[in-house]
């Protein structure tokens, strides 16, 4: 047994009221999961999405390397989690050094310099379709939904509808 992940989902504002409320009460969550090096260090960042988590849920900023070993550690089993990550590249991460998904969820994407929009709120660069492609490449389904009710979107069939995968 591992950590039972019901999302894994990337959103670069990370929890934010309509991940912290809809989500957690949809997938059935009692714990959030922030995956990121950044955020984990920064500890203004951490009190700030700590205090977006509603009450009911726990939540914790980690790095990356927590989360592996969280993931590996039995007295986590069972553990009810969603997991946020801030890019594909953080997921394709932990997902290469052992953690185990079979679908992540894109919520937001914000467009910066170099990035092209594909929906009205994912914008991708190569590299963030590079590191799409390779986990689609491991079988995670890859699906668009801001929220539970949302009709999923197959990522990979608007990245290729988009010509922006090049082998």
């Amino acid at each position: 047994m591992a950590l039972d992940i019901r999302l894994a989902r990337i959103d670069d504002r990370l929890i934010h009221g309509q991940v912290a409320t809809v989500w957690s009460r949809a997938v059935g969550i009692d714990r959030i999961l922030v995956a990121n090096d950044e955020a984990a260090n920064d500890e203004l960042r951490k009190l700030l999405l700590k205090q977006a988590t509603p009450p009911s849920i726990k939540s914790h900023v980690i790095t990356k390397q927590k989360l592996l070993e969280l993931y590996q550690n039995r007295l986590f089993d069972e553990m009810k989690v969603m997991l946020l990550f801030v890019s594909p590249q953080d997921v394709l991460e932990v997902v290469q050094a052992g953690v185990g998904l079979k679908s992540v969820n894109i919520g937001g994407m914000r467009f910066t310099e170099g990035k092209k929009m594909i929906t009205n709120f994912i914008s991708v660069n190569e590299d963030d379709i590079q590191a799409f492609a390779k986990l689609a490449a491991r079988g995670i389904e890859l699906e668009i939904r801001q929220v539970p009710a949302d009709r999923k979107i197959d990522l990979m069939q608007l990245i290729k509808k988009e010509k922006l995968l090049h082998p």
